[in-house]
Protein backbone atom coordinates (compact mmCIF):
# COMPACT_ATOMS: atom_id res chain seq x y z
CA UNK A 1 0.00 0.00 0.00
CA UNK A 2 1.45 3.34 -0.94
CA UNK A 3 1.72 6.22 1.51
CA UNK A 4 -1.16 8.20 0.04
CA UNK A 5 -3.57 5.25 0.29
CA UNK A 6 -2.42 4.47 3.83
CA UNK A 7 -3.03 8.03 4.91
CA UNK A 8 -6.34 8.13 3.03
CA UNK A 9 -7.52 5.31 5.27
CA UNK A 10 -6.21 7.16 8.32
CA UNK A 11 -7.96 10.37 7.30
CA UNK A 12 -11.20 8.84 5.97
CA UNK A 13 -14.05 11.27 6.32
CA UNK A 14 -11.84 14.34 6.61
CA UNK A 15 -12.30 17.19 4.16
CA UNK A 16 -9.97 17.61 1.21
CA UNK A 17 -7.79 20.70 1.15
CA UNK A 18 -7.95 22.67 -2.09
CA UNK A 19 -4.94 23.37 -4.24
CA UNK A 20 -4.65 25.69 -7.21
CA UNK A 21 -3.82 24.40 -10.67
CA UNK A 22 -0.26 25.29 -11.58
CA UNK A 23 2.13 24.93 -14.50
CA UNK A 24 2.34 21.35 -15.77
CA UNK A 25 5.88 20.59 -16.83
CA UNK A 26 9.17 21.82 -18.16
CA UNK A 27 11.06 20.84 -21.29
CA UNK A 28 14.69 21.09 -22.22
CA UNK A 29 15.35 20.73 -25.93
CA UNK A 30 14.80 17.10 -26.94
CA UNK A 31 15.06 15.84 -23.35
CA UNK A 32 11.98 14.22 -21.79
CA UNK A 33 9.46 16.63 -20.33
CA UNK A 34 9.71 16.55 -16.54
CA UNK A 35 7.15 17.37 -13.87
CA UNK A 36 7.83 20.85 -12.48
CA UNK A 37 7.87 21.30 -8.68
CA UNK A 38 4.92 23.75 -8.85
CA UNK A 39 3.20 21.74 -11.61
CA UNK A 40 -0.41 20.62 -11.89
CA UNK A 41 0.52 17.00 -11.10
CA UNK A 42 2.04 18.16 -7.80
CA UNK A 43 -1.06 20.20 -6.96
CA UNK A 44 -3.35 17.28 -7.80
CA UNK A 45 -1.39 14.92 -5.55
CA UNK A 46 -1.53 17.41 -2.69
CA UNK A 47 -5.30 17.69 -3.10
CA UNK A 48 -5.69 13.91 -2.89
CA UNK A 49 -3.90 13.94 0.47
CA UNK A 50 -6.93 15.62 1.96
CA UNK A 51 -6.50 17.05 5.40
CA UNK A 52 -8.14 18.18 8.60
CA UNK A 53 -8.51 21.83 7.56
CA UNK A 54 -6.53 22.71 10.70
CA UNK A 55 -3.49 24.94 10.22
CA UNK A 56 -0.42 24.95 12.42
CA UNK A 57 1.32 28.30 11.95
CA UNK A 58 4.87 28.99 13.11
CA UNK A 59 7.61 31.52 12.44
CA UNK A 60 11.27 30.44 12.19
CA UNK A 61 14.22 32.83 12.11
CA UNK A 62 17.62 31.58 10.96
CA UNK A 63 20.26 33.83 12.51
CA UNK A 64 23.66 33.83 14.22
CA UNK A 65 23.51 32.70 17.85
CA UNK A 66 25.81 32.07 20.76
CA UNK A 67 24.72 28.69 22.10
CA UNK A 68 25.32 27.31 25.59
CA UNK A 69 26.15 23.61 25.17
CA UNK A 70 26.52 23.12 28.91
CA UNK A 71 29.58 22.52 31.04
CA UNK A 72 30.90 25.98 30.26
CA UNK A 73 31.08 25.26 26.52
CA UNK A 74 29.79 28.10 24.33
CA UNK A 75 29.63 28.04 20.55
CA UNK A 76 29.03 30.69 17.92
CA UNK A 77 26.78 29.11 15.34
CA UNK A 78 23.64 29.62 13.27
CA UNK A 79 20.36 28.48 14.77
CA UNK A 80 16.60 28.77 14.56
CA UNK A 81 15.43 31.36 17.07
CA UNK A 82 18.61 31.23 19.13
CA UNK A 83 18.55 27.60 20.29
CA UNK A 84 19.92 24.19 19.29
CA UNK A 85 18.10 21.97 18.68
CA UNK A 86 15.40 24.40 17.64
CA UNK A 87 11.99 24.26 19.26
CA UNK A 88 10.23 21.14 18.06
CA UNK A 89 7.09 21.27 15.94
CA UNK A 90 4.22 18.96 16.86
CA UNK A 91 1.00 18.60 14.87
CA UNK A 92 -1.55 15.95 14.02
CA UNK A 93 -1.63 13.91 10.82
CA UNK A 94 -3.62 15.73 8.17
CA UNK A 95 -2.90 19.19 9.56
CA UNK A 96 -1.43 21.84 7.28
CA UNK A 97 1.90 23.23 8.42
CA UNK A 98 2.39 26.91 7.60
CA UNK A 99 5.98 27.88 8.44
CA UNK A 100 7.42 31.28 7.62
CA UNK A 101 11.22 31.23 7.42
CA UNK A 102 13.03 34.54 7.91
CA UNK A 103 16.70 34.60 6.86
CA UNK A 104 18.80 36.83 9.11
CA UNK A 105 22.09 35.04 8.40
CA UNK A 106 25.20 37.14 7.83
CA UNK A 107 26.70 38.27 4.54
CA UNK A 108 25.26 36.65 1.45
CA UNK A 109 24.32 33.35 3.13
CA UNK A 110 21.15 31.98 1.57
CA UNK A 111 19.21 29.19 3.26
CA UNK A 112 16.12 26.96 3.13
CA UNK A 113 14.25 24.32 5.14
CA UNK A 114 14.04 20.68 4.08
CA UNK A 115 11.35 18.71 5.93
CA UNK A 116 13.31 15.48 6.27
CA UNK A 117 11.24 12.34 5.70
CA UNK A 118 7.90 14.04 4.99
CA UNK A 119 6.15 12.98 1.77
CA UNK A 120 5.02 16.52 1.02
CA UNK A 121 4.33 18.54 -2.12
CA UNK A 122 7.45 18.98 -4.21
CA UNK A 123 7.62 22.77 -4.28
CA UNK A 124 7.79 22.81 -0.44
CA UNK A 125 10.72 20.37 -0.18
CA UNK A 126 13.27 23.12 0.42
CA UNK A 127 16.05 22.25 -2.04
CA UNK A 128 17.36 25.33 -3.91
CA UNK A 129 17.44 25.66 -6.85
CA UNK A 130 15.73 22.36 -7.72
CA UNK A 131 12.43 23.02 -5.92
CA UNK A 132 12.60 26.68 -4.86
CA UNK A 133 14.72 29.80 -5.01
CA UNK A 134 17.09 30.04 -2.06
CA UNK A 135 15.94 32.44 0.66
CA UNK A 136 18.24 35.47 0.59
CA UNK A 137 19.35 37.37 3.71
CA UNK A 138 16.66 39.78 4.78
CA UNK A 139 13.98 37.79 2.94
CA UNK A 140 11.25 35.35 3.98
CA UNK A 141 9.67 32.26 2.46
CA UNK A 142 6.50 30.52 3.62
CA UNK A 143 6.27 26.72 3.49
CA UNK A 144 2.72 25.35 3.34
CA UNK A 145 1.89 21.64 3.05
CA UNK A 146 -0.29 18.86 4.44
CA UNK A 147 1.62 16.58 6.82
CA UNK A 148 -0.38 13.40 6.31
CA UNK A 149 2.18 10.84 7.50
CA UNK A 150 2.39 10.18 11.27
CA UNK A 151 5.92 9.75 12.55
CA UNK A 152 9.19 11.13 13.83
CA UNK A 153 10.87 13.61 11.48
CA UNK A 154 13.13 16.67 11.66
CA UNK A 155 13.95 19.72 9.58
CA UNK A 156 17.17 21.37 8.49
CA UNK A 157 18.60 23.50 5.64
CA UNK A 158 19.50 22.06 2.26
CA UNK A 159 22.15 24.63 1.31
CA UNK A 160 25.86 23.80 1.39
CA UNK A 161 26.93 22.19 4.68
CA UNK A 162 24.56 24.25 6.86
CA UNK A 163 23.24 20.99 8.34
CA UNK A 164 26.45 20.84 10.41
CA UNK A 165 25.59 24.11 12.13
CA UNK A 166 22.80 24.47 14.69
CA UNK A 167 19.96 24.81 12.17
CA UNK A 168 17.80 21.77 12.95
CA UNK A 169 14.82 20.77 15.09
CA UNK A 170 12.45 17.81 15.54
CA UNK A 171 9.12 17.56 13.75
CA UNK A 172 6.58 15.16 15.27
CA UNK A 173 3.41 14.24 13.38
CA UNK A 174 1.04 12.57 15.81
CA UNK A 175 -1.30 9.74 14.83
CA UNK A 176 -4.90 10.58 15.89
CA UNK A 177 -5.49 6.82 16.05
CA UNK A 178 -2.25 6.05 17.91
CA UNK A 179 -2.10 2.26 18.42
CA UNK A 180 0.77 2.31 20.93
CA UNK A 181 0.11 2.50 24.66
CA UNK A 182 2.64 4.49 26.69
CA UNK A 183 2.77 7.03 29.51
CA UNK A 184 5.16 9.68 28.22
CA UNK A 185 7.40 10.71 25.33
CA UNK A 186 10.99 11.87 25.18
CA UNK A 187 12.43 13.26 21.95
CA UNK A 188 16.17 12.56 21.77
CA UNK A 189 18.21 14.46 19.15
CA UNK A 190 21.81 13.37 18.51
CA UNK A 191 24.43 15.58 16.86
CA UNK A 192 28.16 15.78 16.17
CA UNK A 193 29.39 19.30 16.90
CA UNK A 194 32.26 21.38 15.51
CA UNK A 195 30.77 24.79 14.66
CA UNK A 196 32.18 27.70 16.64
CA UNK A 197 34.43 25.44 18.74
CA UNK A 198 37.31 24.28 16.54
CA UNK A 199 36.13 25.73 13.26
CA UNK A 200 33.15 26.00 10.93
CA UNK A 201 31.56 23.42 8.62
CA UNK A 202 32.80 25.40 5.62
CA UNK A 203 36.36 25.14 6.94
CA UNK A 204 35.86 21.40 7.51
CA UNK A 205 34.64 20.95 3.94
CA UNK A 206 37.52 23.00 2.51
CA UNK A 207 40.04 20.76 4.28
CA UNK A 208 38.29 17.53 3.28
CA UNK A 209 38.05 18.50 -0.37
CA UNK A 210 41.82 18.84 -0.57
CA UNK A 211 41.77 15.07 -0.22
CA UNK A 212 44.28 12.82 1.46
CA UNK A 213 46.57 13.27 -1.51
CA UNK A 214 46.63 17.04 -1.14
CA UNK A 215 47.49 17.63 2.50
CA UNK A 216 50.17 17.10 5.07
CA UNK A 217 48.55 14.39 7.18
CA UNK A 218 50.34 15.64 10.29
CA UNK A 219 48.84 19.10 9.92
CA UNK A 220 45.15 18.40 9.38
CA UNK A 221 42.71 20.07 11.77
CA UNK A 222 39.44 18.32 11.04
CA UNK A 223 40.13 15.07 9.19
CA UNK A 224 39.72 11.99 11.39
CA UNK A 225 42.06 9.09 10.73
CA UNK A 226 41.73 5.51 11.95
CA UNK A 227 38.01 5.47 12.85
CA UNK A 228 36.97 1.85 12.33
CA UNK A 229 33.74 -0.06 12.92
CA UNK A 230 32.83 -3.65 12.16
CA UNK A 231 29.15 -2.68 12.17
CA UNK A 232 29.83 -0.09 9.46
CA UNK A 233 32.12 -2.35 7.46
CA UNK A 234 35.36 -0.48 8.06
CA UNK A 235 35.92 3.29 7.87
CA UNK A 236 33.50 4.90 10.33
CA UNK A 237 33.80 8.61 9.49
CA UNK A 238 35.78 11.52 8.10
CA UNK A 239 35.49 14.33 10.64
CA UNK A 240 37.11 14.90 14.03
CA UNK A 241 34.39 16.37 16.26
CA UNK A 242 35.23 17.90 19.66
CA UNK A 243 31.74 17.16 21.03
CA UNK A 244 28.83 14.79 20.58
CA UNK A 245 25.54 16.19 21.85
CA UNK A 246 22.27 14.78 23.12
CA UNK A 247 19.56 17.43 22.93
CA UNK A 248 22.19 20.13 22.60
CA UNK A 249 24.18 19.20 25.72
CA UNK A 250 27.75 18.01 26.14
CA UNK A 251 28.39 14.81 28.18
CA UNK A 252 29.85 16.72 31.15
CA UNK A 253 26.53 18.54 31.64
CA UNK A 254 23.82 16.24 30.26
CA UNK A 255 20.10 16.69 29.92
CA UNK A 256 18.14 14.78 32.56
CA UNK A 257 14.79 13.10 31.84
CA UNK A 258 12.84 12.67 35.08
CA UNK A 259 10.25 9.91 35.34
CA UNK A 260 8.78 7.28 37.64
CA UNK A 261 9.65 3.59 37.90
CA UNK A 262 7.32 1.33 35.97
CA UNK A 263 6.18 3.98 33.51
CA UNK A 264 6.43 3.19 29.82
CA UNK A 265 8.15 5.89 27.75
CA UNK A 266 8.34 6.33 24.00
CA UNK A 267 11.75 7.58 22.89
CA UNK A 268 11.81 9.28 19.49
CA UNK A 269 15.51 9.19 18.57
CA UNK A 270 16.78 11.40 15.72
CA UNK A 271 20.33 11.43 14.33
CA UNK A 272 20.80 15.03 13.14
CA UNK A 273 24.56 14.57 12.80
CA UNK A 274 26.59 15.12 9.66
CA UNK A 275 29.33 12.47 9.78
CA UNK A 276 28.60 10.14 12.70
CA UNK A 277 26.55 6.98 13.22
CA UNK A 278 25.58 6.41 16.84
CA UNK A 279 25.22 3.19 18.80
CA UNK A 280 22.54 4.04 21.36
CA UNK A 281 21.73 2.21 24.60
CA UNK A 282 19.97 2.97 27.87
CA UNK A 283 21.81 1.35 30.76
CA UNK A 284 19.78 -1.25 32.65
CA UNK A 285 16.99 -1.35 30.07
CA UNK A 286 15.87 -3.23 26.99
CA UNK A 287 14.39 -1.22 24.14
CA UNK A 288 11.47 -2.36 22.00
CA UNK A 289 11.75 -0.95 18.47
CA UNK A 290 8.35 0.14 17.13
CA UNK A 291 9.11 2.49 14.22
CA UNK A 292 11.90 3.56 11.94
CA UNK A 293 11.80 6.72 9.83
CA UNK A 294 8.18 7.26 10.85
CA UNK A 295 6.82 3.89 9.74
CA UNK A 296 5.81 1.03 12.07
CA UNK A 297 7.75 -2.21 12.19
CA UNK A 298 7.11 -5.57 13.80
CA UNK A 299 8.21 -4.99 17.37
CA UNK A 300 11.72 -6.22 18.20
CA UNK A 301 13.51 -6.06 21.53
CA UNK A 302 17.16 -5.05 21.60
CA UNK A 303 19.95 -3.82 23.84
CA UNK A 304 21.17 -1.09 21.49
CA UNK A 305 20.49 0.59 18.14
CA UNK A 306 22.76 1.67 15.29
CA UNK A 307 21.46 4.97 13.88
CA UNK A 308 22.97 6.58 10.78
CA UNK A 309 22.73 10.26 9.89
CA UNK A 310 19.17 11.16 8.94
CA UNK A 311 17.65 8.00 10.43
CA UNK A 312 15.04 8.02 13.19
CA UNK A 313 13.94 5.21 15.50
CA UNK A 314 11.06 5.03 17.97
CA UNK A 315 11.46 2.67 20.92
CA UNK A 316 9.51 1.83 24.06
CA UNK A 317 11.19 1.36 27.44
CA UNK A 318 9.72 0.54 30.83
CA UNK A 319 11.63 2.59 33.38
CA UNK A 320 13.50 0.96 36.23
CA UNK A 321 14.29 2.62 39.59
CA UNK A 322 17.45 4.71 39.81
CA UNK A 323 19.71 6.85 37.60
CA UNK A 324 20.57 5.51 34.16
CA UNK A 325 22.82 6.86 31.38
CA UNK A 326 21.49 7.06 27.84
CA UNK A 327 24.69 6.81 25.81
CA UNK A 328 25.09 7.65 22.13
CA UNK A 329 28.44 6.07 21.27
CA UNK A 330 29.99 7.71 18.20
CA UNK A 331 30.45 4.49 16.26
CA UNK A 332 34.14 3.85 15.58
CA UNK A 333 35.22 7.21 17.01
CA UNK A 334 35.80 6.23 20.67
CA UNK A 335 33.73 9.09 22.11
CA UNK A 336 30.09 9.61 22.94
CA UNK A 337 27.12 11.77 23.79
CA UNK A 338 25.19 11.38 27.04
CA UNK A 339 21.84 12.06 28.68
CA UNK A 340 20.45 10.76 31.97
CA UNK A 341 17.19 9.12 33.01
CA UNK A 342 16.40 9.67 36.69
CA UNK A 343 13.53 7.82 38.36
CA UNK A 344 14.94 7.60 41.88
CA UNK A 345 17.95 8.21 44.05
CA UNK A 346 21.48 7.51 42.90
CA UNK A 347 24.69 9.13 41.76
CA UNK A 348 25.06 10.24 38.16
CA UNK A 349 27.73 8.35 36.20
CA UNK A 350 30.77 9.99 34.63
CA UNK A 351 30.70 11.32 31.09
CA UNK A 352 32.84 8.37 29.95
CA UNK A 353 30.31 5.72 31.04
CA UNK A 354 29.86 2.75 28.67
CA UNK A 355 26.79 0.63 29.52
CA UNK A 356 27.18 -3.10 28.92
CA UNK A 357 24.14 -2.91 26.61
CA UNK A 358 26.35 -1.24 23.99
CA UNK A 359 28.07 -4.60 23.53
CA UNK A 360 24.88 -6.63 23.56
CA UNK A 361 22.43 -7.13 20.73
CA UNK A 362 22.69 -4.14 18.37
CA UNK A 363 19.67 -3.67 16.12
CA UNK A 364 20.10 -2.37 12.59
CA UNK A 365 17.47 -1.82 9.91
CA UNK A 366 18.34 -5.17 8.31
CA UNK A 367 16.96 -6.92 11.40
CA UNK A 368 13.52 -5.29 11.13
CA UNK A 369 10.39 -6.08 9.13
CA UNK A 370 7.65 -3.71 8.04
CA UNK A 371 4.39 -3.89 9.96
CA UNK A 372 1.66 -5.52 7.92
CA UNK A 373 -0.39 -2.39 7.25
CA UNK A 374 2.55 -0.54 5.66
CA UNK A 375 4.33 -3.37 3.85
CA UNK A 376 4.35 -2.77 0.11
CA UNK A 377 2.18 -5.04 -2.02
CA UNK A 378 4.37 -7.75 -3.51
CA UNK A 379 4.52 -6.92 -7.23
CA UNK A 380 7.33 -6.91 -9.77
CA UNK A 381 9.23 -3.69 -10.25
CA UNK A 382 8.38 -1.79 -13.42
CA UNK A 383 11.85 -0.29 -13.65
CA UNK A 384 15.22 -0.84 -11.95
CA UNK A 385 17.86 1.84 -11.58
CA UNK A 386 21.46 1.07 -10.64
CA UNK A 387 22.68 3.70 -8.16
CA UNK A 388 26.44 3.20 -8.04
CA UNK A 389 28.12 4.98 -5.13
CA UNK A 390 31.61 6.04 -6.16
CA UNK A 391 34.61 8.03 -4.95
CA UNK A 392 36.95 8.02 -1.99
CA UNK A 393 38.93 9.97 0.56
CA UNK A 394 42.10 10.28 -1.54
CA UNK A 395 40.56 12.85 -3.88
CA UNK A 396 37.28 13.44 -1.98
CA UNK A 397 35.38 12.84 -5.21
CA UNK A 398 32.16 11.30 -3.89
CA UNK A 399 29.56 10.83 -6.62
CA UNK A 400 26.69 8.74 -7.96
CA UNK A 401 27.34 6.67 -11.07
CA UNK A 402 30.74 8.35 -11.32
CA UNK A 403 29.31 11.84 -11.88
CA UNK A 404 29.31 14.47 -9.12
CA UNK A 405 26.00 16.28 -8.84
CA UNK A 406 25.77 19.85 -10.10
CA UNK A 407 23.14 21.76 -8.12
CA UNK A 408 23.16 24.44 -10.81
CA UNK A 409 21.85 21.84 -13.29
CA UNK A 410 19.83 19.36 -11.20
CA UNK A 411 18.17 17.74 -14.21
CA UNK A 412 21.47 16.63 -15.72
CA UNK A 413 21.91 12.85 -15.36
CA UNK A 414 18.56 12.61 -13.52
CA UNK A 415 17.07 9.24 -12.59
CA UNK A 416 13.78 9.21 -14.55
CA UNK A 417 10.61 7.63 -13.15
CA UNK A 418 6.93 7.62 -14.14
CA UNK A 419 4.00 8.16 -11.80
CA UNK A 420 2.17 4.99 -10.82
CA UNK A 421 5.18 2.70 -11.29
CA UNK A 422 6.93 0.42 -8.83
CA UNK A 423 10.59 1.44 -8.82
CA UNK A 424 13.58 -0.60 -7.68
CA UNK A 425 16.82 1.11 -6.74
CA UNK A 426 19.96 -0.99 -6.47
CA UNK A 427 22.46 0.90 -4.33
CA UNK A 428 25.85 -0.53 -5.34
CA UNK A 429 28.53 0.77 -2.99
CA UNK A 430 31.88 0.54 -4.76
CA UNK A 431 33.61 2.66 -2.11
CA UNK A 432 35.48 1.75 1.06
CA UNK A 433 33.04 3.66 3.26
CA UNK A 434 29.41 3.38 4.34
CA UNK A 435 26.78 5.85 3.11
CA UNK A 436 23.35 6.69 4.60
CA UNK A 437 21.29 7.18 1.43
CA UNK A 438 18.24 9.44 1.70
CA UNK A 439 15.38 9.79 -0.80
CA UNK A 440 13.23 12.91 -0.55
CA UNK A 441 9.45 12.81 -0.81
CA UNK A 442 9.04 9.03 -0.50
CA UNK A 443 9.62 6.01 1.66
CA UNK A 444 11.18 2.90 0.22
CA UNK A 445 11.08 -0.67 1.48
CA UNK A 446 14.29 -2.56 2.15
CA UNK A 447 13.98 -5.72 0.07
CA UNK A 448 10.64 -7.49 -0.18
CA UNK A 449 9.66 -7.39 3.49
CA UNK A 450 12.10 -5.07 5.27
CA UNK A 451 11.16 -1.82 6.99
CA UNK A 452 9.77 1.23 5.20
CA UNK A 453 12.40 3.98 5.38
CA UNK A 454 13.59 7.14 3.70
CA UNK A 455 17.23 6.81 4.82
CA UNK A 456 19.21 3.57 4.76
CA UNK A 457 22.80 2.60 5.46
CA UNK A 458 24.63 1.07 2.49
CA UNK A 459 27.75 -0.73 3.67
CA UNK A 460 31.05 -0.62 1.75
CA UNK A 461 31.39 -3.06 -1.17
CA UNK A 462 27.76 -4.15 -0.65
CA UNK A 463 24.53 -3.81 -2.65
CA UNK A 464 21.20 -2.82 -1.09
CA UNK A 465 17.98 -3.09 -3.10
CA UNK A 466 14.99 -0.96 -2.14
CA UNK A 467 11.52 -0.52 -3.63
CA UNK A 468 9.10 2.41 -3.72
CA UNK A 469 5.91 3.41 -5.45
CA UNK A 470 6.23 6.51 -7.61
CA UNK A 471 3.21 8.26 -6.10
CA UNK A 472 4.50 11.79 -5.41
CA UNK A 473 5.30 13.69 -8.63
CA UNK A 474 8.11 16.19 -8.84
CA UNK A 475 11.88 16.32 -8.71
CA UNK A 476 13.41 14.75 -5.62
CA UNK A 477 16.94 14.59 -4.31
CA UNK A 478 18.55 11.20 -3.67
CA UNK A 479 21.80 11.65 -1.76
CA UNK A 480 24.21 10.54 0.91
CA UNK A 481 23.22 12.12 4.24
CA UNK A 482 26.82 12.52 5.24
CA UNK A 483 26.67 16.30 4.77
CA UNK A 484 30.19 16.42 3.32
CA UNK A 485 29.74 13.50 0.91
CA UNK A 486 26.50 14.97 -0.40
CA UNK A 487 28.01 18.42 -0.86
CA UNK A 488 31.01 16.91 -2.64
CA UNK A 489 28.70 15.33 -5.23
CA UNK A 490 27.09 12.10 -3.95
CA UNK A 491 23.63 13.27 -4.96
CA UNK A 492 21.25 12.98 -7.89
CA UNK A 493 17.76 14.00 -8.96
CA UNK A 494 14.92 11.46 -9.12
CA UNK A 495 12.72 13.21 -11.68
CA UNK A 496 9.17 12.31 -12.73
CA UNK A 497 8.47 12.39 -16.43
CA UNK A 498 5.45 14.46 -17.36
Amino acid sequence: MNSINRRSILLAGLGAAGAGALAACTTSGSAPALVSPPGSAVAATEKRRGGTARQHKIALTAAPARIDLGGGVKANTWAFDGRTPGKGIRLSAGDTLVAELANQLPGKATTSIHWHGIALRNDMDGVPPATQTAVRPGSTFTYRFVADAPGTYFFHPHVGVQLDRGLYAPLIVEDPREPLAYDDEWVVVLDDWVDGVTGTPDEVFAELTRGMGGMDMGDNTFMLMGAKSDLLGGDAGDVKYPYHLVNGRVPDDPEVYTGKPGRKVRLRIINAGSDTAYRVALSGHKMTVTHTDGFPVRHRQTDALLIGMGERYDVLVTLADGVFPLVALAEGKNTSGLALVRTGSGRAPTAAVRPRELNGTVMTASGLRAAGDVRLESVAADVTHRIELTGGMMHYNWAINGKPFDMADPEANAILVEEGRRVRLDFVNTTAMWHPMHLHGHTFQLGRSGPRKDTAIVLPKKTLSVFFDADNPGQWMLHCHNAYHGEAGMMTDVAYQA
